[in-house]
């Protein structure tokens, strides 16, 4: 399997990565402090640490839903966090065009699910040359990831990782086959778990998505216990009050008491 580096850390060499941050950049100040308190607590438990945070929610269900501060501010809001901080910063693009726009504040680009089949949008990310981070479609079966992987492999960038994030399952409901995670393994890429969006209800309360966040932890252990290289999480202080994905969030108070139990879930089974 691929190993990717990406600043002073390594996904694929065996040891499990955090990927995780609000859905969105709520606030300058919202977005700093979450990745301050995400920061000191992996440092704390010795956890290779990604932030993420969208500048831009395109596919919210409303029109009338947040969306973020946009491009021009959203990247100047992570390239203060990124220095400040000095973390490895991940984001989604939703169009080529944006590809290059992003790749000087980005170390990471991602594609989000709905977007894991336009093949313009993926050959415009791989010409960056930056690691990619796709998301499985929820109408994807696993192994038509091959397809995907093979768009952005083209550009002559193989530095990609492939994330499980659920399967539509009827109407407004997701079900997540860990079985999924071996299968894509299969392609030779680092596999990553999105056990947040999982969880996800799309569409669920008719003008926003709902969510099973009480189901967080037991399908994170079950996803570490699987064998994965990255673990993405969707963290927020007041779930209930965030402006998008809080009812698929896990409190950022109930962060540490997990990631210590997946850690010892890890430790088991290397």
């Amino acid at each position: 399997m691929e190993k990717i580096k990406i600043k002073n850390l390594t996904i694929g060499d065996g040891s499990l990565t955090l990927i995780a941050g609000p859905c969105v950049i709520e606030s300058k100040d919202h977005a700093m402090f979450m990745a301050k308190e995400l920061k000191a607590l992996t440092s704390k438990l010795k956890i290779p640490f990604i932030f993420k945070a969208s500048f831009d929610k395109a596919n919210r269900s409303s029109i009338d839903a947040y969306r973020g501060p946009g491009l021009d501010k959203g990247l100047k809001i992570l390239s203060e966090i990124k220095k400040t901080l000095n973390l490895p910063i991940i984001s989604d693009i939703h169009s080529p065009d944006q590809a290059e726009l992003v790749s000087s504040v980005l170390d990471i680009l991602q594609i989000p699910a709905f977007l894991c089949r336009q093949t313009d949008l993926l050959v415009a990310a791989g010409k960056t040359g930056l690691p990619i981070n796709i998301k499985k479609g929820q109408f994807l079966a696993p192994l038509d990831m091959k397809n995907v992987v093979k768009k952005v492999e083209s550009t002559g960038n193989k530095k990609i990782l492939l994330t499980e994030r659920g399967s539509s399952f009827g109407y407004n409901n997701l079900v997540c086959d860990l079985r999924s995670l071996g299968i894509m393994r299969s392609l030779g890429k680092p596999i990553v778990f999105d056990v947040t969006h999982s969880l996800q209800l799309p569409g669920g309360m008719g003008d926003k998505s709902g969510g099973n966040s009480e189901f967080i932890a037991p399908m994170a252990r079950a996803g570490v216990a699987f064998g994965i290289d990255a673990l993405f999480m969707e963290t927020h202080d007041h779930p209930d009050k965030a402006l998008s994905d809080g009812a698929n969030s896990i409190k950022l108070s109930e962060l540490e008491p997990l990631l210590k139990q997946i850690m010892k879930i890890k430790k088991a089974i290397a």
